[in-house]
C-alpha cells in the first residue's frame, strides 16, 4: 500500500509548475508592445513592477493604471507517431496600480498583480496523462512601495511583495494500458481502455501568504541615457493543507483499484516550491526627441528549484517524498521601441528571447519548457491629456523541444517506465490597459 501512495505523490511536481512557461511578462499592456522593457524607463505607477525606483521621478499627483492581457497558449506533442494538442482555456493575467505624490521627490504607491500563472489542459486520456493531464496554477500579489529621488539624477525604490496562489490539477495514476494488462492477466473480461486513464487525481490547494522584497536603483546618466537595476527576492510558496481526490474510468476500474488507492483519496497533502529571484538589467536611450529605445536583461534564478519536496500529516510521516527538478538560471531579453507619432499617438514594438530553464532529463508536459521568441506591438491614444488607452499584441513561438523524456513509475507493476515526445509551443497575447493621471 505504501508503494501506491508514495508513488503517486511523484505528480505535484505540477504544483511547481512556474518555468518560462509560467512566468508573466503581460503585466503592462503599454510595455508590453515595446517588448516588456521597463527597468530604465519611468512609467510613473507601473514603475512599481519593473522597477519600483523610477516611481520617485513621476511629477503626477496622482497616477493610476491597469491592464488585462488574454492568453490563448497552443501545444502539442507528437509521440510515437501521433501528435496530441491541448485543449486550453484564456487565461487572463492582470496589473492595477495607483501612486500618489507626497514630496516632489518622494513618491508611494500600491500595486496588484499576477506574477506568475497560467493554464495547460492536455485532456483526460492521452498517452502522457500519467505525467499531466491539466494544471491551473494562479499567485497574486499585493505590493505597497515607496520611491526616492535623492538627487535629480539618481532614485531608489522599494516594495514589500505579499503573495499567495492557488494549484489546481489532474493527472492520471494509472495508464489505461496498464490496467487493461493487469485485468487481461486476471482473466476479467472488460472493454479495454486504451488511452483513457484508469484513475485519475485531482489535486486542489491553496498556498499560505508568502512575503519578498522588490528593490531598484534608477540613474539618469545624462539627458540620453538612463540605466536601472531591479531585483525581486526569492520566496517560499508552501501549500499547508491541499486536498487529493481520485476519480475512475469506470465501476470495474474501481471496484479492482480501489483498495489500492483509498489512502490517496480525500487525504491531505502539503508541498513547497519557490518563486524564484529575479534581477534584471536595464538601459534606456533617448536619440531624438520623440524615440526611446530600451533594453533590459532579466535573470531568473530557477536553480533555486532543485527538489521538491512532498510531506503528508502525521502519522504518514515515513511517506514523505523528494522528487528532483534540477531547473537551471534562464535569461530572458527584452529588446523595444516607442515613437511618439503625435501629441496623442504613440507606435511601439519589441522583442523578447526567453530561453527555458527545464532539465531535458525531467521533461515533464505540465511545463512544455522551451525557448521562446516573442515579436511585440502596440500603441496608445490619448483623446484627453489626462487618459491614455493602451491596445498591444504579443506572439509566442516556441522554438521547440525534441525527443525529451520524463521518468516515472507504473502504479501497477512497479516498474519505471519513459515518456518520450517532441514538444511545440506557440499562443497569441493581446493586451489592454489604461492609465489616468494628473
Amino acid at each position: 500500500m505504501r508503494k501506491y501512495l508514495v508513488l503517486s505523490a511523484a505528480m505535484l511536481s505540477a504544483c511547481a509548475a512556474m518555468a518560462e512557461g509560467y512566468q508573466i511578462n503581460t503585466l503592462s499592456a503599454r510595455q508590453l508592445g515595446m517588448g516588456h522593457t521597463g527597468t530604465a524607463l519611468k512609467l510613473g505607477s507601473e514603475s512599481m513592477i519593473f522597477n519600483p525606483a523610477g516611481l520617485a521621478f513621476s511629477e503626477r499627483t496622482l497616477d493610476i493604471s491597469a491592464s488585462v492581457t488574454s492568453i490563448k497558449a497552443d501545444a502539442k506533442a507528437i509521440h510515437d507517431g501521433a501528435t496530441y494538442r491541448t485543449d486550453n482555456g484564456i487565461s487572463t493575467p492582470l496589473a492595477v496600480n495607483a501612486a500618489f505624490r507626497i514630496y516632489d521627490n518622494l513618491q508611494a504607491g500600491v500595486s496588484f498583480n499576477t506574477p506568475y500563472g497560467s493554464a495547460i489542459n492536455w485532456t483526460r486520456n492521452w498517452p502522457g496523462a500519467t505525467l499531466s493531464q491539466k494544471v491551473n496554477l494562479k499567485t497574486y500579489t499585493v505590493q505597497p512601495s515607496i520611491s526616492w529621488r535623492i538627487t535629480p539624477k539618481l532614485s531608489v525604490g522599494a516594495g514589500l511583495m505579499i503573495t499567495w496562489g492557488s494549484v489546481d490539477l489532474d493527472k492520471a495514476l494509472i495508464s489505461g494500458a496498464s490496467f487493461d494488462a493487469v485485468v487481461g492477466a486476471m482473466g476479467i473480461p472488460a472493454e479495454p481502455l486504451g488511452n483513457a486513464a484508469a484513475a485519475s487525481i485531482n489535486l486542489n490547494g491553496t498556498s499560505d501568504v508568502a512575503l519578498g522584497a522588490n528593490l531598484g536603483v534608477m540613474y539618469d546618466i545624462n539627458d540620453q541615457w538612463t540605466a536601472g537595476v531591479n531585483f525581486r527576492t526569492r520566496m517560499g510558496m508552501k501549500v499547508g493543507a491541499g486536498m487529493a481526490r481520485v476519480s475512475y474510468a469506470n465501476s470495474l476500474a474501481e471496484s479492482v483499484l480501489e483498495s489500492k488507492l483509498s489512502l490517496i483519496n480525500e487525504s491531505d497533502f502539503a508541498a513547497s516550491m519557490p518563486c524564484p529571484w529575479i534581477l534584471k538589467l536595464g538601459v534606456a536611450y533617448k536619440p531624438i526627441e520623440d524615440l526611446t529605445l530600451a533594453f533590459d536583461a532579466q535573470l531568473t534564478g530557477w536553480n533555486t528549484y532543485r527538489e521538491l519536496n512532498i510531506i503528508f500529516p502525521d502519522p504518514l510521516q515515513s511517506f514523505n517524498q523528494t522528487i528532483t527538478k534540477d531547473y537551471r538560471n534562464a535569461w530572458c531579453f527584452h529588446l523595444g521601441a516607442q515613437y511618439a507619432l503625435t501629441k496623442r499617438f504613440d507606435l511601439r514594438a519589441g522583442l523578447m528571447v526567453d530561453t527555458t530553464p527545464v532539465n531535458d532529463a525531467y521533461y515533464n508536459p505540465e511545463t512544455p519548457g522551451m525557448t521562446k521568441i516573442e515579436p511585440t506591438v502596440g500603441f496608445s491614444f490619448r483623446p484627453i491629456d489626462n487618459l491614455s488607452i493602451d491596445l498591444a499584441m504579443m506572439y509566442v513561438a516556441g522554438l521547440g523541444a525534441d525527443n525529451v523524456s520524463c521518468p516515472y513509475t507504473d502504479l501497477l507493476t512497479g516498474k519505471p517506465g519513459e515518456f518520450k515526445a517532441d514538444y511545440r509551443v506557440h499562443a497569441f497575447a493581446p493586451s489592454i490597459g489604461v492609465n489616468y493621471s494628473f
